[in-house]
């Protein structure tokens, strides 16, 4: 709750600031929409790892079974995802979905230097198709 807070106070600044007279040669900002503030899409690079640590719970199955369709897509053969070693239940949930996903042959805890048990690699099946 302390971040809407900070949030209604930040919106109060903005508010009751003084402005700055506009340039009337400037096109006024007339797209501007407050509840939106960011309209366009973030388009994140695509790897062939994900930290689950920054997705919100109920959205972690969902951008998983999203990560692995993508991964198969691009042809790779392992992707590691981070799900943290907590008390195991986001490893579970990301076991479970390697486990009835057809094109993941093999997972296994992450070595040491990649994770650990706060980690799971994942061996995809890369369907070759014969050449007519």
């Amino acid at each position: 709750m302390k971040w809407k807070q900070a949030i209604s106070r930040m919106a109060r600044f903005f508010e009751t600031r003084e402005r700055e007279p506009r340039d009337p040669e400037e096109p006024a900002d007339t797209d501007f929409d407050p509840a939106n503030p960011f309209p366009e899409p973030v388009v994140i690079e695509f790897r062939d790892v994900i930290d689950l640590h920054s997705i919100p719970p109920r959205q972690a199955r969902a951008v998983v079974e999203d990560f692995l369709a993508d991964a198969h897509r691009r042809h790779l053969k392992w992707v590691r995802i981070i799900h943290g070693k907590g008390i195991g239940v986001q490893r579970e949930m990301v076991r479970s979905i390697l486990a009835r996903t057809p094109f993941v042959a093999e997972y296994n805890d992450a070595p040491p230097e990649a994770g650990g048990l706060g980690a799971t690699i994942a061996t995809l099946r890369i369907e070759t198709f014969p050449i007519d």
